[in-house]
């Protein structure tokens, strides 16, 4: 399928054929005609689908559609799409602007950490679409400056992300403000009982799409799991990133102060890196990833809040420095790689503290993840704690099997295998698509005012 097969207009579709999009993935070609027909929509899928494209482009298409009836009338917001972080807030509009290049709409994005000013004065200046954070939104929204009376279009996306850090209770104060008339989007990775029961507070006889397992990995990245000790990971992620073919890495720490200190060490030892996390200042969190995206920076060491809110094309390499204590953050940070179709490789470091941590990751994802042996910190004990499982041959793109093998135990007398799990990847483009360890802390270590 393609996408001038799902009634799309012009203008939309010559957007996407500039962005390099011709096939739709399976989310969008199921979504867009719902969307189009004016159902509400649950929309339950990994990251990495293509979900932003999913909502955008038919939301567009609509709106244009009542623009053209009355082009020269005021502008209010049409579209309200709720997320939880600024990057993922950021990212959303980018999309917006670049499926609807060629249409009379105006967008804009709002979230806290910075100033209001630009903000206010875009809004009042009339917008159709608005993209926003909780805090800053219900900020402005008190303040008497955003009116959501003529709201049209709901997306609420990443629900489950929404509800991990908090924000149930602003969520439900921007729903009471709301249109009971209204289309209604809502959007999850995972659908546990708490997230059913909110997207029943919001859908009316929803259309559900879910185009994969819930907190499933995609079959186009290859995983593996390092054991080494605490104090011997800093050596190994030089090690591993001392070879070449990682053309790019984003690599998770757990805190803000791991963060910079893994980053500190990559600097030290002549690796190009920066890190990214809520106590930077917007402005400098926007200079780290415009410098990875554009491959100025090798690699951007970062909290869970890069976890869904950063998309980069053709990020070939996802290394989990420690391993989160909530199995599905593992599925939203590996999911940054692999996306649209393709390749992709996910390294995790797995110290004598984290094996239960990696445990309730098979059990999430169904599977094993394959353990490299051949590295020189390796972990004694850790391969008494779990059995390492068999590597399996990951098709890629062009049909040939990544037959690197680094996955299971090396042959004896034979050459390293684990040099499959650190190249890069082909030059292919598709369809758009913080944990603390205490119990305490357990959903995620990064507090709500540093993620919004």
């Amino acid at each position: 399928m393609q996408f001038s097969d799902l009634n799309l207009i012009d203008p939309i579709l010559k957007a996407l054929a500039e962005e390099g999009y011709s096939n739709p993935t399976p989310i969008q070609q199921q979504a867009i005609p719902v969307l189009l027909s004016r159902r509400d929509l649950l929309g339950c899928a990994q990251t990495g689908t293509g979900k932003t494209a999913a909502f955008a482009i038919p939301i567009l298409q609509l709106l244009n559609e009542e623009r053209s009836k009355n082009p020269t009338g005021p502008r209010r917001i049409k579209t309200l799409v709720l997320t939880p972080t600024r990057e993922l807030a950021i990212q959303i509009d980018e999309s917006f602007a670049a499926y609807g290049r060629y249409l009379n709409l105006r967008h804009t994005v709002i979230f806290g950490g910075v100033s209001q000013h630009s903000q206010v004065n875009t809004i009042r200046n009339g917008i159709d679409v608005l993209v926003a954070t909780p805090g800053r939104l219900l900020d402005l929204m008190n303040q008497g400056i955003i009116s959501l009376r003529d709201v049209q279009f709901f997306v609420l996306d990443e629900a489950d992300r929404m509800l991990d850090m908090g924000f149930i209770h602003d969520v439900k104060k921007v729903i009471a403000r709301l249109p009971e008339r209204r289309q209604s989007l809502f959007f999850s990775a995972t659908m546990p009982p708490d997230v059913a029961k909110l997207a029943d507070t919001i859908l009316n006889k929803p259309a559900k799409v879910e185009v994969t397992p819930v907190s499933s990995t995609a079959d186009t990245i290859q995983q593996a799991v390092y054991f080494v000790g605490r104090e011997n990971k800093r050596k190994l992620l030089v090690h591993v990133l001392n070879d070449n073919r990682i053309a790019s890495a984003l690599v998770f720490a757990r805190t803000k102060h791991g963060a910079d200190k893994v980053a500190k060490d990559l600097l030290k030892a002549g690796i190009q890196a920066e890190a990214i996390h809520g106590n930077k200042s917007q402005n400098a969190r926007q200079r780290a990833l415009t410098n990875f995206k554009s491959r100025q920076t090798r690699v951007l060491v970062a909290t869970d809040i890069a976890a869904r809110g950063i998309d980069v094309d053709e990020l070939s390499h996802v290394i989990n420095y420690e391993l989160p204590n909530i199995p599905e953050t593992y599925v939203h940070r590996i999911g940054r790689t692999g996306r649209a179709g393709n390749d992709g490789i996910a390294l995790s470091f797995c110290d004598e503290e984290e094996t239960d941590f990696l445990k309730d990751i098979h059990k999430l994802i169904g599977k094993r993840v394959p353990v490299v042996e051949d590295h020189p910190y390796v972990l004694d004990v850790a391969t008494a704690a779990v059995t390492p499982a068999q590597p399996r041959q990951a098709q890629g793109r062009n049909g040939n099997a990544n037959r690197g093998g680094g996955g299971g135990k090396s042959r004896p007398n034979g050459p390293s295998n684990n040099n499959s799990f650190r190249r890069g990847r082909s030059d292919t483009k598709s369809a758009p698509n913080t944990g603390g360890r205490s119990g305490n802390n357990r959903r995620f270590g990064n507090s709500r005012s540093e993620q919004n």
